[in-house]
This record gives structure tokens, C-alpha cells and sequence, in this order.
């Protein structure tokens, strides 16, 4: 009977610590959506801002285009002779993700692009046309109903095609070089109100400079691009120290050519920070993938408070790591395809708190200087007073299409996000860390990414990129009047 009684209580000791054990991450993610409750974050009448809600600017007015391709043409140049005669300066807008006022000009025209997505897609070729105001989500609807799929594109497919053009985006596909590499050509609408087309061997000049070039030579309008094959594709996962992710990212994914994605995390939570990583990839497999119509989303919203809940938190930090490395040892179990893949909103990481923002960084390294660089930048994160939020690694091949092209030879990119406070002091150490993350870029022989705030200098950005110059005497060339303008230009010029 004594016996019994001591396997009772023992058990229900069991059970109490299990039920805390559940108890405290559910109280502790409840905690973060009460806390970080939706909040309309309005932008003023007269304004524009952009992902950083850092650059509400004051403007002349915001212009939607119309959607269809002949009317489009025509308003643009009317609204160009307009801007002329009265000397009023035109930036391009989509889906505003930058973050350093490059859709932005103080008193000038705004000109919104969202409404131009039209779409054709030729088989026989594998090249969409598209208008430059469709989201990448509307290409992969729309491709998917013909079993292909968009070739190279960033992580989140709420951006728009001219957007993603304008700053050269990269993906996390296998062996890949910038956006710029599924670009079959454009059509661009010039400071004088002239249709341009604009490929490799036509207009090539331009093309290199449009690419990665900020909406400051023109309207881009019409592209083309490459699409590719929608597959089936199962997840992989893999734990090790950063120092050896060079090595294992050779070995299983740049020597598997069944791989078609991949990415790195890098713990940072203070307990082990920058003490683990995983390497996370994509593996064709032959079964046939399903429809997006016939995928269920996950609880979207779930994944969303699991990331908002590491802001500020050393626990949500753990847990977030915790959760994830167990969810790579269950999602090999599941299939996914291409489409699904790259249909991910940014949605699932928003912050709805009023009072801070979220800001990216990313710098790119070769792939021989990844550990270095790690093992550089640890102290400067450990000792940050912004809050560290996620560091990705990436890989992208050698740039050769845009002008500023920031991926010279074969290098790792690493995205680092923040979440800062909207504050004076917040911003200068914004600033500081920055600079710092930089100075060891440079000492590796690396670049950083120009679509983010404007925190290093006109001199130490030409350090990076020695053909600065030479692209903003094209920029007179082309645009003397400096008609197309933003606050990229005027801090870099």
C-alpha cells in the first residue's frame, strides 16, 4: 500500500511538472499576443512612408497608375511633362520594402506601381511577361495553373517584380546569382517620356544600370522573365557549429544537384549564442507536386507570435530556437512544392507594435571568409544595445548583369533583422553597429546591401562599391535633370 502510494505521488509529480513545463512557453507566447496586439499604423495624409517606418516623408501627392498597359504609357508621359514644368522630382513605388527612402523624394511626385500586374505566360519559351507592379504572389498564383514557376526571387512573395528589379534581389535557390539572371529584358519609360527596350544586347548599358538601380533611370514597365518547372520538393535539416557551415554547405548542397533551396539559421540567444547552426534545404523528389489550390496553410498567425515572442526575450529566444530545431526533425516527413515554398508572405514575422520597428541588414562575404567574418562579428552583436532578432545565411553566385552589383564573386549572404525602438538614442546605436558590422565586412573582402538605411557614409559605401562613380555620371547621362529622385540618391550621390 505504501508502495502505491509513492508511485500516486510520484506520478502526480510527474504530471505537475509537465503541466509547468507546457504551461510556461503557453503563457509565455499568450503574453506576446496580448502585448503585441494589431495597431493600424496609418501613415498621414500627405505622406509616404516605407518598411522601416522610419522615413515619413511629406510629398507632393501619390499617383496610381492605371492598369492597363496603353493608358499607363500615356499618363506617365503627361505626368512627366508636368514634372518638368514645374520642377517637381518622381520616385517609383510598389510594395515600399526598402528601407532607406528609396521610393521617396521630400514635396515630389510618388508614383504607385501596384496596379500594373498583367500577366502572359509563353510556353513554348518559359517567359512571362509581366507588368513591373505585380507581386511575386501573383506570378506564383498565376504560373502555378501552368506547373511552372518563378526562377529567382527573395524570400517573401509580397514584393513587387519592379521593386525586386530595382534592388536586385536574391533568392535562396541552389547555385544562383541575383534576380538579374532571370531577366530576359524590360521596357523602360526614360526621363523624356521615351519607351526604351532594354536587354544584354540591347540598350545593354541601361540594363546594367536599371538593374540594382533604384528606380533612378526611369519606369520600369514590361518585363520578361525565365521561369522554371514547379517540383516536389522535401525538406532536410541539418545541426553543426557556424565554423562548419562553408564545409557542410558544399558537401550536401552545392554537390546535390536535387537541391533546389537552402538556407542557414545561427543561434542568438545569449545561452550558446553564435555557438549553433543549422543547415536547412530543399531536395527534389519524384512525386508530383500538389496545386497551391489543394495546400493548407498552417496557423499562420501561431507562427507569427512563436517570432514575435523572442523581441527582448533571452526566453523567447530559446524557445523560438527550440521549436524550430524540433520542427526540422518533422517536416522531412512532409512533401512541399516549389510554389508553396516561395509563397510566404512577410506577414509571418510583422511587427504590430507601434513603438519599434524591424530593420534588415545584410552583408555578403566570399564563401572561403564565412567563418572569419562569424567569429568577427559575434562581439559586435553580443555587445549591440539593438535587439537581434534572426541572423540567415544565403548563398548567391557571381553578379555579372547589374552595375552595382554586390555579389562580385561567389559569396554567403547574411541576414541579419532587428527590431529597434523608435527612438533617438535607438537610432544612433543603429547607426554605430552598423558602421561596425561594416569596417569587418571590408575586412573580408565583402559587400553590404544597399536597399536598407542609410547609415554608412557616401565615402565608406565607395569602398564597397569602387563603381559608384562611374554609375551616378550614367545617372547624369541619362537623367541630367535628375528628374527620377529619392533619398538613396541624395545620401549617395
Amino acid at each position: 500500500m505504501a508502495r502505491w502510494k509513492y508511485k500516486k505521488h510520484l506520478l502526480w509529480g510527474l504530471l505537475l511538472v509537465l503541466l509547468i513545463l507546457i504551461s510556461i512557453p503557453v503563457f509565455h507566447l499568450l503574453k506576446t499576443k496580448y502585448r503585441f496586439q494589431s495597431h493600424n499604423q496609418t501613415t498621414a495624409k500627405g505622406y509616404s512612408n516605407d518598411a522601416s517606418q522610419l522615413n515619413a516623408t511629406q510629398v507632393h501627392q501619390v499617383i496610381d497608375v492605371p492598369a492597363d498597359p496603353i493608358q499607363i504609357k500615356k499618363q506617365l508621359i503627361e505626368l512627366l511633362q508636368y514634372a518638368e514644368t514645374h520642377k517637381i522630382k518622381v520616385s517609383i513605388a510598389g510594395a515600399q520594402h526598402s528601407m532607406g527612402g528609396h521610393t521617396l523624394y521630400p514635396d515630389g511626385i510618388v508614383l504607385n506601381m501596384l496596379p500594373y500586374k498583367h500577366m502572359q505566360l509563353d510556353p513554348n519559351t518559359n517567359i512571362l511577361s509581366i507588368g513591373s507592379g505585380a507581386l511575386w504572389q501573383d506570378a506564383i498564383a498565376y504560373l502555378d495553373q501552368y506547373g511552372k514557376s518563378v526562377a529567382v526571387m527573395q524570400a517573401f512573395s509580397n514584393f513587387t517584380v519592379g521593386g525586386s528589379i530595382s534592388v536586385n534581389g536574391h533568392g535562396w535557390q541552389q547555385n544562383s546569382p541575383p534576380l538579374s539572371s532571370s531577366v530576359v529584358s524590360f521596357t523602360l519609360l526614360n526621363a523624356k517620356g521615351e519607351l526604351i527596350q532594354c536587354s544584354r544586347s540591347e540598350n545593354a548599358e541601361l540594363f546594367k544600370a536599371v538593374i540594382g538601380g533604384y528606380g533612378l533611370f526611369g519606369v520600369i514597365l514590361d518585363v520578361k522573365l525565365k521561369v522554371v518547372d514547379n517540383v516536389a520538393l522535401g525538406f532536410k535539416s541539418i545541426a553543426m557549429h557556424p565554423d562548419d557551415f562553408a564545409a557542410q554547405y558544399q558537401q550536401h548542397v552545392s554537390a546535390n544537384p536535387k537541391v533546389q533551396f537552402a538556407y542557414g539559421r545561427i543561434r542568438i540567444s545569449n545561452k550558446h549564442f553564435f555557438e549553433q547552426a543549422s543547415l536547412n534545404y530543399f531536395e527534389q523528389t519524384d512525386q508530383k507536386p500538389a496545386s497551391l489550390a489543394a495546400q493548407k496553410a498552417g496557423n499562420q498567425e501561431l507562427k507569427r507570435v512563436v517570432f514575435r515572442s523572442s523581441v527582448d526575450s533571452e526566453y523567447g529566444k530559446r524557445l523560438r530556437w527550440d521549436l524550430e530545431s524540433t520542427l526540422n526533425h518533422v517536416s522531412p516527413l512532409t512533401t512541399f512544392s516549389r510554389n508553396e515554398i516561395l509563397d510566404e508572405h512577410s506577414s509571418l514575422i510583422e511587427n504590430q507594435d507601434p513603438n519599434s520597428t524591424d530593420l534588415l541588414h545584410e552583408y555578403f562575404v566570399p564563401k572561403a571568409k564565412l567563418a572569419q567574418f562569424i567569429h568577427d562579428i559575434r562581439p559586435i552583436l553580443k555587445d549591440s544595445k539593438v535587439d537581434l532578432l534572426n541572423i540567415t545565411i544565403r548563398e548567391v553566385n557571381q553578379d555579372q548583369d547589374a552595375m552595382l552589383n554586390y555579389a562580385k564573386t561567389d559569396v554567403f549572404g547574411l541576414v541579419l533583422l532587428f527590431n529597434q525602438g523608435k527612438t533617438a538614442d535607438q537610432e544612433r546605436e543603429m547607426q554605430r553597429i552598423t558602421n561596425l558590422l561594416f569596417d569587418a565586412t571590408l575586412k573580408n573582402q565583402g559587400s553590404y546591401y544597399l536597399p536598407y538605411r542609410l547609415h554608412i557614409s557616401r565615402e565608406k559605401m565607395r569602398l564597397a562599391y569602387p563603381q559608384a562613380d562611374a554609375f551616378f555620371a550614367l545617372k547624369q547621362k541619362y537623367d541630367p535633370a535628375e528628374r527620377f529622385n529619392n533619398k538613396f540618391y541624395q545620401h549617395y550621390r
